[in-house]
């Protein structure tokens, strides 16, 4: 019978292992089996150490024999074993074996075994009770284990790793399975063939063997990725778009003279970039990704207004009403009349910009649809309702996403359907990226980057304030009032809404709190800052006395929203108390102070990007962390991000902290990822991605459907689920 990966486990082993391995570690198939890797390897010569283990974990450990003793139970019958075991320390354990029966033979002074258990502390030392054990000495095991390495692997009920072995030997005896790397790249590389690599991480004779077999393993990971990224870039370079070229004389050109400030040299780069993009008859899609306050939007306007010159249209897709409603200000205020093309005032080289929300009335929106699909609006700016089915375009020529990870593949499919012909895409974010993950999960879209900040710019001072030290806080409250003397305006960020309602605080990202079994009516669990109590506390604070203090959240009405935010524009309001709903977009130069409540609730990029929405102006920033936390890691994370203001750095630091989290799905931060082996913290793993993208775009190049290669075909529909594919596609 020939042996494939998807040849079911229990034709190829004895069908009571393969049965325990399908129902505890849903382990089905030979390929299943073979990417079942050991969780670590244990040198006999030199024995595991107890130290390397807490109480609670099991303990995988090489051990002997030192003393053993069987006896009949008091209170029962039949025959307990109590055994001690020295570790290469010499450190010892005890072993308890309430049935004696098989094991006193066995477990006698001198055996060497590999033990596995779970570590219990009893009456001062440390005890196994029934562990496994493999001994490491007999005819079978010494056999299997000859280079001394012992690979164990997640426990499976009533079996040995020894057995796992045992049966990994047969089946790669048994497998010759095609390699999915073409021959050409594995020579290029010095890589080992996949045969190779499993047998060198399932029966390993050195340390080096692992490191070959994981560094193979690590390479076909990054090559499905990058090959589904190339094919998808592949496919839109076969696309055929339409050129959007500014004229002159028009409309881009009437707004760069009219700029009261000087682009900086990355806006001018990026911009140029954008621009050849969008010269080129097929579509664009570029990322572009920037710090806080680098003036992304007067990139993203010139892109939209060089659309709207060439005859077509523009849409900017927010992720929130606040944002939406923020950049349309934003944008009329840019353009002044030539935003009012058509009408009375307007310039006659100008345009219309229409906003589209789910919350307007009926006339409002009624009214701008009629714009849009007229060709009169030649900008639109909305939340989710552009995508909805009533809403046409005239000649949708450019697609804008802001914060591009707030939405998913078929919202941005579902606006860029609504073009006559492929439109260009220019996707957004402030949060930065760092490398490894962009190349990752936005491997298939150029980039571009701003890092540089406009001229003039005052860089924001932060300080971490221990909320538990007497007087701290009230401090903080009378630095607020003292801003505000001086002609400025405050921000006091909290992350939830309010005490009834714990999981509101994210509700602007649609995720789950993390902290959502705090309990608000328990005083021993921490308690979260709400907008609804802190403003309480505020209009009622000495320090603030005659001072109008606002709330902001998501769950406002949308025209309670904007004339709050109108009136903070308008420096009628001194201090907005608000959830996340103004992390990104909110411009308003006058606000030189933010307080972020339990500062330790947020991520770093989070807290990088809340901070961003002070020290616009020519005032300055002040950014004030607040924390009630004693957790020294957690401590050092804030402190980290009051020294800096390099987003790209934070960037990093919080990629090292969290860990990428599943960049093959929505988790967003921690240790699971869809990608086994790869990590893109680690830069020889970083460099292997960068190998891989290399020949996934010469392998696509020359077979675009992979006819060449089903081996690779069938190794990234194997690898990458629907789910995982549409995430990639997210860009």
């Amino acid at each position: 019978m020939s042996i494939t990966r998807s040849t079911p486990l229990e034709k190829v082993i004895q069908k009571q292992l393969a049965g325990r391995l399908a129902e505890a570690r849903e382990v089905h198939t030979v390929g299943d089996f073979l990417d079942f890797l050991p969780r670590r390897y244990i040198d006999a010569n030199t024995a595991g150490r107890l130290a390397e283990f807490e109480v609670g974990e099991t303990a995988v450990l090489v051990a002997t024999v030192v003393q053993a003793n069987g006896r009949a139970m008091r209170n029962r019958k039949g025959r307990m074993l109590e055994a001690v075991i020295e570790d290469a320390d010499g450190a010892q354990a005890r072993l308890v074996f309430f049935r004696a029966w098989g094991h006193e033979q066995k477990l006698i002074p001198g055996a060497t075994a590999l033990f596995r258990g779970k570590l219990e502390a009893y009456r001062g030392s440390f005890q196994l009770a029934h562990p496994e054990y493999t001994f490491v000495a007999d005819d079978e095991s010494a056999s299997v284990y000859a280079s001394g390495l012992i690979p164990t692997y997640l426990a499976v009920p009533k079996t040995t790793d020894l057995s796992i072995t045992i049966a990994m030997q047969q089946v790669l005896g048994s497998w010759e399975g095609d390699d999915p790397v073409p021959a050409e790249l594995v020579d290029r590389h010095g890589l080992p063939s996949l045969h190779e690599a499993y047998r060198l991480l399932h029966l390993p004779t050195s340390r080096a063997d692992i490191g070959r077999g994981k560094r193979r393993l690590r390479y076909d990971e990054a090559l499905v990725v990058q090959t589904a990224l190339a094919a998808r870039r592949a496919e839109q370079d076969a696309q055929h778009g339409t050129p959007r070229v500014a004229r002159e004389g028009g409309l881009l050109s009437r707004f760069d003279e009219r700029l009261p400030f000087q682009l900086t040299a990355g806006q001018v780069e990026v911009s140029e970039q954008i621009a050849a993009d969008m010269a080129r008859e097929r579509p664009m899609h570029r990322l572009l990704q920037g710090e806080v306050g680098s003036g992304k939007t007067v990139v993203a306007l010139r892109a939209m207004l060089a659309t709207v010159d060439a005859g077509a249209q523009a849409a900017l897709l927010a992720p929130t009403e606040v944002l939406a409603q923020q950049h349309e200000r934003s944008i009329r205020r840019m353009l002044g009349d030539l935003a009012e093309g058509g009408m009375l005032g307007g310039d006659e080289h100008g345009t219309r910009v229409a906003l589209l929300t789910g919350s307007m009335s009926k006339s409002a929106r009624q009214a701008a649809m009629l714009g849009i699909v007229s060709g009169e609006v030649g900008i639109v700016i909305g939340t989710h309702a552009l995508i909805q089915g009533m809403v046409d375009f005239y000649d949708l020529g450019l697609v804008v996403v802001d914060e591009q990870h707030r939405f998913g593949v078929e919202q941005r499919d579902a606006l860029r359907s609504k073009a006559i012909h492929p439109p260009h895409v220019l996707v957004m974010t402030a949060t930065p990226i760092p490398r490894t993950v962009a190349m990752t999960v936005f491997g298939d879209m150029d980039t571009s980057e701003l890092r540089q900040l406009p001229s003039g710019r005052a860089p924001i001072v932060s300080h971490v304030v221990p909320a538990a030290k007497p007087g701290w806080l009230q401090r903080t409250w009378s630095r607020i009032a003292e801003e505000v003397a001086r002609g400025h305006q405050a921000y006091v960020v909290c992350p939830r809404i309010g005490a009834e309602d714990p999981d509101a605080f994210l509700e602007e990202y649609g995720i789950e709190n993390p902290w959502a079994d705090d309990d608000p009516e328990d005083d021993g669990k921490p308690v979260m800052a709400s907008v609804l109590s802190t403003l309480d506390k505020l209009r009622a604070e000495p320090a603030l006395a005659g001072l109008r203090v606002e709330m902001l959240h998501g769950r406002m009405s949308a025209d309670d929203k904007d004339r709050v935010m109108g009136e903070f524009a308008a420096g009628e309001v001194h201090v907005l108390v608000s959830t996340t709903v103004i992390e990104v977009g909110v411009d308003v130069p006058n606000a030189t102070m933010m307080v972020i409540m339990d500062a330790d609730r947020f991520g770093i990029s989070q807290l990088h990007q809340l901070r961003g929405r002070v020290g616009r102006g020519a005032g300055g920033g002040l950014c004030l962390l607040v924390t009630d936390t004693e957790k020294p890691e957690t401590l050092q994370r804030l402190a980290a991000v009051a020294a800096s203001n390099n987003g790209f750095e934070l960037a990093d630091l919080d990629l090292n902290l969290r860990k990428e989290g599943d960049v093959l799905g929505a988790s967003q931060s921690g240790g699971r990822s869809g990608l086994r082996l790869l990590r893109i913290t680690h830069p020889k793993d970083a460099e292997l991605i960068q190998l891989a993208r290399v020949d996934a775009t010469e392998l696509v190049g020359t077979d675009p459907t992979l006819r060449a290669h089903p081996a690779l075909a069938d190794l990234l529909a194997e690898r990458l689920d629907d789910d995982q594919v549409a995430f990639l596609e997210r860009g």
